[in-house]
């Protein structure tokens, strides 16, 4: 199981990169969890512009197991969606962290990505 160093995560299995101050910072599924959802069928992604709250629910997946809601690992306003993904689902299972990202989010704090878990963290979190 891949875990990026330079990534931050969520204990529902979301990572996030740090994008700075003030751009967007991309937000996808983990390795780990596309791993335990098994084939990825279907996506559901908000609308650019949508707020999103760190925590809430912003969209699902949806694979040949089980429905699995994504949760925003930041408040912010989203800025982009992957519609890659909302085409060919299976991009997340064959590139989590790269081709298979999901949306990104402007921040409204950027500090709280620092709050997120580490690789390290993430890790034990999994193990």
């Amino acid at each position: 199981m891949k875990i990026p160093d330079e990534l931050r995560y969520t204990a529902e299995h979301e990572w996030i990169s740090d994008g700075g101050a003030d751009s967007s910072m991309r937000v996808g599924i983990t390795d780990f969890a596309q791993d335990a959802l098994g084939d990825i069928v279907y996506v559901q992604l908000p609308e650019v512009g949508a707020e999103v709250t760190a925590g809430d629910s912003f969209g699902e997946v949806e694979s040949t197991k089980s429905v699995s809601e994504i949760y925003a690992p930041i408040s912010g306003e989203v800025t982009a969606i992957n519609q890659a993904v909302v085409d060919n689902p299976e991009l997340i299972n064959a590139d989590p962290y790269g081709e298979g990202w999901l949306v990104e989010i402007r921040p409204a704090d950027a500090a709280a990505v620092a709050a997120l878990l580490d690789a390290e963290g993430y890790s034990q979190l999994t193990a």
